[in-house]
């Protein structure tokens, strides 16, 4: 009894996948097999043949073609039985929905038979109701299984049809594959078997698959046995290769924390140094002073009593030069006579004392080395990744022992003169700082942060605390600058400020950021629904009236106009609000990225993977695709804007990668590299150079790309304040603008190598 449940048929099971071609993705037709048990259509075989060989499509192996053609291959007689019963279930002409009986035409003489109600698995023929009850009674076909056509075609009968179908032999039409030719191995029908195999042993099909399916099941378990042990091969490299991901990302990180823990104590020593010479000479400047004030009058006081005594020898006559002669006499031998009030203090003139290890290029600080670790087997715990990180522990802190027995005196003096801090800075809830506490986290000239003033314990506390919202992924290193110089731009602090305004019923969230006006910037808050202005010291310059319900999304201004994204428009208004056009965009995308042309007469806008520009009139401008149609598929840019050179860099979501085009659409550059961190790319802007500053927000990082969309590091990290940053933008290039996700702005001057 078939059972008739819910199950998927055989040929359900296997059609879709088993039964196609992997040449010419169809329905297999005259399947041959390869060595390799792959099975393809015959002339495809044929197609691929090249100099006596074949290279399967799947599994690359090149096995020699037979000199009689690919013809030759073994027949898969397992795919034709699985075809004849799918050509069975859609063969038969139709008539109301229904095949035709197939024995009427050949009983009644007629052109076309009945509907066909029934099906006999054994002849594969679809009958009619008559017909069979008459198949049914007859000495020939009364042991047939004739069964519903309707429980048929659904699959019910699939396993029984197949031990009923017999394989009929290529070379003698009509006759079914009986026999196998146990010398030969090869399959045999009645005609087959009397000539040329007649003095071969022959055994028929069922006992000859009893006597090798041992043979197949047993070798079948060693390749199941080989797929155990492959698997877990596969699940132990995979293992191993995780754990050096995970090393390499906590020696990266290592890497990190210990060379910005150098560099903090080496700038820190510098101010320090610094320091002491500046009180130095200050020192020396005042006793100087003193000595030279105290020989400028010991100076004039001889000089006048010098000039007194040459006029009177000159001048006078005798009585009077005699008169005076006393007193000159006593005066002069006085002054000549007098000591000095004091010894000249010897000069103490500063000289540089730099450790012998600054000096040695041979001396490397940080050093990388490689262990042999043994995968693990048994599930437990990685014995030598822990004595390697062990080991690794071991040697930093003999480097660190040997690096302090040539510095112990300078790092004891550096502590004893190093003041110590009254109370902790704290930041104030609403993103703004005091003037104290601005001037305490400027960075200084060269980028870095200023030297916390504070025991070691409190630089500690901090240090870790900013830990938390740093990725843990190594940085890459940074690269070549373009110009030649070697020196990549650097951020300097400038301001900070909330955007948060009085007037506000939400806490802001900015989604887009433009210059506007000389040292203006325009802020799209979405959430209180409008654009708000500010100088880049801060100072609110009041608002750009939107149109009522508007929640602008992105924004950018023009020569006498500002445009900007809300929903699925685009609008260009005035200064003053008022709308001068606007555009609909398509639905497909939740937001639309609005950038300004250098030119200011053009605004640029992302629509569901195109770049459309339009002009000050409103009319479409140019619409491409970047990359072209050709490309390796849709792009989503979330944000977008473009460089002094005219080209147009965006944040492909679709493709996770920064892509540069140029004005007719043909991606010049394109980064999607590990500094992503595995992140989708951010906000993007450019400066006065091409150069692309990339927001990061998962990682709190702006990382910097060359022009052609190469990385060559990190700009801006947690250490610069950024925590969740947003939105950016480019004031005359040279100023980054950049958002943080509770409403505050920093400000950062970008300082290049010729700046």
């Amino acid at each position: 009894m078939v059972s008739h449940g819910s199950s998927p048929s055989l040929l359900e099971a296997l059609s879709s996948d088993f039964l196609a071609c992997k040449i010419c993705l169809e329905q297999l037709r005259a399947p041959k097999t390869l060595p390799c048990l792959h099975t393809y259509c015959q002339d495809c075989l044929a197609q691929l043949a090249d100099g006596g060989h074949v290279r399967c499509p799947e599994c690359r192996e090149t096995v020699p073609v037979p000199p009689e053609g690919v013809a030759a291959f073994k027949t898969n007689f397992f795919v034709n039985g699985l075809l004849d019963l799918v050509k069975a279930r859609a063969c038969g002409d139709l008539r109301a929905g229904k095949p035709a009986c197939a024995l009427c035409p050949l009983v009644g003489g007629t052109s076309a038979g009945g509907p066909a109600t029934a099906r006999c698995l054994d002849c594969a023929d679809d009958l009619c109701q008559a017909c069979a009850d008459g198949h049914r009674c007859t000495r020939q076909t009364h042991s047939h299984r004739v069964v519903d056509l309707v429980g048929y075609r659904a699959g019910w009968y699939d396993e029984e049809a197949r031990e009923r179908q017999a394989a009929q032999c290529p070379q003698h039409p009509g006759e079914a594959l009986r026999f196998l030719c146990q010398p030969c191995s090869q399959l045999l029908c009645r005609e087959c078997r009397l000539d040329p195999h007649l003095d071969h042993p022959c055994l028929p099909l069922a006992e000859a698959v009893r006597a090798r399916r041992p043979g197949l099941e047993e070798l079948l378990a060693g390749v199941d046995n080989n797929l155990l042990e492959l698997e877990a091969e596969r699940r132990v490299e995979k293992e191993a290769l995780t754990r050096l991901r995970e090393q390499a990302a906590r020696v990266g990180t290592q890497v990190e924390e210990a060379a910005e823990g150098v560099l903090r104590a080496l700038l820190a020593q510098k101010q320090e140094v610094l320091g002491r010479l500046r009180a130095h000479v200050e020192a020396a400047e005042e006793a100087a002073r003193e000595r030279l004030a105290e020989l400028e009058s010991r100076e004039q006081v001889a000089r006048a009593a010098a000039a007194f005594a040459r006029r009177v020898l000159s001048l006078g006559r005798e009585a009077e030069i005699l008169s005076l002669e006393g007193a000159i006499a006593q005066r002069l031998r006085q002054l000549q006579g007098c000591p000095s009030a004091r010894e000249p203090a010897p000069c103490l003139v500063p000289q540089l004392e730099l450790h012998p290890g600054l000096l040695d290029k041979n001396c490397h600080l940080l050093r990388l080395s490689f262990e042999e670790q043994q995968p693990r087997k048994d599930g437990g715990k990685d014995g030598a990744g822990t004595q390697g990180s062990e080991g690794s522990q071991s040697r930093r802190e003999d480097a660190v022992k040997t690096e302090r027995q040539g510095g112990t005196q300078l790092q004891a003096r550096d502590e004893a003169q190093t003041p110590r801090a009254d109370k902790a800075q704290t930041p104030r809830e609403d993103g703004a700082q005091t003037l104290e506490e601005d001037r305490a986290q400027t960075p200084r000239e060269d980028g870095g942060p200023q030297p916390q003033r504070g025991g070691r314990s409190n630089k500690k506390r901090k240090f870790k605390g900013r830990l938390k919202s740093i990725s843990r992924e190594p940085s890459p290193a940074l690269g070549p600058n373009l110009d030649g110089s070697g020196l990549l731009p650097r951020p300097i602090f400038s301001c900070s400020f909330p955007t948060r305004m009085p007037g506000d019923k939400r806490s802001p969230r900015i989604t887009g950021l433009c210059p506007f006006g000389p040292r203006e910037i325009l802020v799209a808050d979405e959430q209180n629904r409008v654009l708000k202005r500010f100088s880049l010291n801060g100072d609110y310059k009041g608002t750009v009236p939107v149109p009522e319900g508007c929640s602008p999304c992105s924004v950018a201004a023009l020569q006498s106009a500002v445009a900007f994204s809300a929903g699925a428009r685009l609008y260009l208004i005035s200064p003053d609000g008022e709308v001068q056009w606007r555009r609909a965009l398509s639905l497909s995308q939740a937001s639309h990225a609005v950038a300004a042309l250098p030119s200011g007469d053009r605004v640029a806008v992302s629509v569901a993977g195109h770049v459309e520009v339009y002009n000050m009139e409103g009319s479409l401008a140019t619409r491409f695709i970047p990359g072209g149609k050709a490309s390796r598929g849709l792009r989503a840019l979330v944000f977008l804007t473009t460089s002094p050179q005219g080209h147009f860099v965006g944040s492909d979501w679709q493709q996770n990668s920064v892509v540069i085009c140029d004005g007719l659409g043909q991606v010049v550059g394109e980064y999607k590299g590990p500094g992503l961190h595995g992140c989708q790319p951010g906000s993007v802007s450019v400066d006065k150079k091409g150069y692309i500053f990339l927001t990061i927000r998962e990682v709190n990082k702006v990382v910097i790309l060359d022009p052609k969309g190469s990385l060559l590091g990190d700009f801006l990290t947690a250490y610069h304040g950024l925590e969740k940053p947003r939105v950016t933008t480019m004031v005359d290039g040279r100023y980054l603008i950049v958002s943080l996700s509770n409403g505050t702005i920093h400000v950062f001057r970008v300082r290049s190598s010729d700046s």
